[in-house]
């Protein structure tokens, strides 16, 4: 049985929020717009995509403006953060060799613009644990829709998708898969969820929610 452990990005495996935040702070000041993002708005905005964190950011611009601004903003961000690695939670790389070694597929499916999960792994060095990966800029598609791609292409029949925001519980629901809440995260999932309060808890939890035992 070929089986998958699938990853959200930001409040799941890094906090790269003060990373995005110095990105596009660059961009706006290269750009002429006085406008700055804070840690806040960065950490409000972590799993909207780059078309809805325009139309929140740039309000009171023209919307196809707004989009554009935001894609200098990003090119800025993929850039930026290929040498000014984010936050990588304590123990991660030590959980995705487990679960490799375990046999599981790993993969990420993110919100993010296409190039980010790229710059995740050249910052990292995690790349090389990773088989595949999936975002809303590659496909336009949503987060559900992305986890079920990333399944039916590899060919799993059984995956559990590890993610920090209620956006995240409803995508793996929508893909029809097990979730696992990274409760150290951005946000908070129904109670009573299968949940990790450290990433160096993931194998373990992943094993029971598979119904598996070391």
């Amino acid at each position: 049985m070929k089986k998958a452990v699938i990853f959200d990005l930001d409040g799941t495996m890094w906090d790269s929020s003060n990373e995005v935040a110095c990105a596009y702070n660059l961009a706006l000041e290269r750009l002429g717009y006085d406008l700055r993002f804070t840690l806040s708005d960065i950490r409000g905005a972590m799993g909207k995509t780059m078309v809805e964190i325009a139309h929140l950011a740039f309000d009171r611009i023209d919307p196809e403006k707004a989009v554009s601004i935001m894609q200098e903003c990003i090119n800025e961000e993929n850039e930026y953060l290929k040498t000014h690695s984010g936050r990588v939670y304590d123990g991660l790389e030590e959980a995705l060799s487990e679960l490799k070694r375990e046999g599981y597929l790993l993969a990420c499916v993110s919100n993010c613009q296409k190039g980010y999960i790229e710059a995740f792994y050249e910052s990292t060095g995690l790349g090389r644990l990773f088989d595949d990966k999936n975002c809303w800029g590659d496909t336009g598609l949503s987060k559900g829709e992305n986890i079920k791609m990333t399944v039916a292409r590899n060919g799993v029949e059984r995956a559990v998708y590890v993610g920090d925001t209620m956006g995240d519980y409803l995508s793996a629901k929508d893909a029809g898969i097990g979730f696992i809440h990274a409760a150290y995260g951005f946000g908070e999932v129904p109670p009573g969820t299968p949940k990790i309060d450290s990433i160096s808890e993931l194998p373990e939890r992943v094993r029971e929610v598979m119904g598996e035992r070391k």
